[in-house]
């Protein structure tokens, strides 16, 4: 049964847009008579849709997903997808379609975050201020409009980030406060010989876990971020100390100085010395 009652605004983006931001291609809002059905594949598209009032389905990634209120969907559209809204309670949408130059990057790391396609946010009226910013934007002349959309999907991605966690992951509740002592812990002893199988045992958390979870909630493996800890703590006393390169690696955790120096280098583009001279 079609639509009762919908709005949308197209978007075609420069070239700029094209080579830089995230740019909205269809912004729209929907209020279904019916039980109304979409389906799409091979799209160049990222779809996210909320469902403000009613309830409906969503077929993606070979499973069937139940919305209602206050639900959304972030979704890959170059995949098959099928949404059909309720015939007894026809649902009510608001939508964009979007791309850019990262989105699939930035979808790939979503899902390897573990991260759900469908989730109920914490709360939905940021989503529903987001899309209703775009349709503004969309109905305007501001001459800044390509950035301002950029800005309000970037937004919207970043809060599908935040928002769409699972609930039974190590991420969430108690266990997440538990992740975020681990770090805090990690910052106040960065320049100690620390193995990820002591800190799990003394935290509770096997190593496997640690790693799996730790890179779910702060997008970076608990290795990774002792490294950066102590290149940051490298750069301090690099700049307002006079120790050898040899006194800060030791001092910052690292027990080789040439690896501390080609690890430096692969981060901050020189190394330790040229770095002291150019800061």
């Amino acid at each position: 049964m079609p639509a009762k009652t919908s709005s949308r605004q197209f978007h075609t983006p420069s070239a700029y847009a094209r080579m830089h931001y995230y740019y909205p291609q269809e912004i729209g809002s929907l209020q279904s008579s019916g039980a109304h059905i979409s389906s799409r594949r091979d799209l160049r598209s990222f779809l996210f849709l909320i469902v403000l009032t009613g309830c409906g389905s969503l077929r993606y990634m070979n499973e069937t997903h139940l919305l209602k209120q206050g639900d959304c969907a972030f979704i890959d559209c170059g995949r098959p997808y099928a949404h059909e809204s309720d015939d007894a309670k026809p649902w009510e949408l608001k939508w964009v379609h979007f791309y850019g130059r990262d989105a699939s990057e930035a979808y790939r790391l979503f899902l390897s975050k573990g991260l759900l396609p469908v989730f109920h946010p914490h709360d939905p009226a940021v989503f529903n201020t987001i899309l209703s910013g775009l349709m503004e934007i969309a109905g305007g002349e501001e001459p800044l409009r390509e950035m301002l959309f950029h800005k309000e999907l970037t937004a919207l991605v970043t809060s599908c980030f935040a928002e769409s966690a699972p609930d039974d992951t190590l991420s969430s509740g108690q266990a997440g406060d538990k992740l975020d002592l681990l770090r805090a812990f990690f910052h106040e002893h960065y320049a100690e010989h620390l193995s990820l199988d002591d800190v799990g045992k003394r935290f509770y958390i096997s190593k496997y876990h640690l790693i799996r979870e730790y890179k779910k909630r702060f997008g970076i493996t608990p290795a990774a971020d002792l490294i950066s800890m102590r290149i940051s703590a490298a750069k301090i006393m690099l700049r307002f100390e006079s120790s050898s390169v040899d006194t800060v690696s030791s001092l910052v955790g690292f027990r080789d100085t040439a690896y501390f120096i080609r690890v430096f280098k692969r981060l901050e583009g020189m190394t330790p010395l040229e770095y002291r001279k150019k800061w």
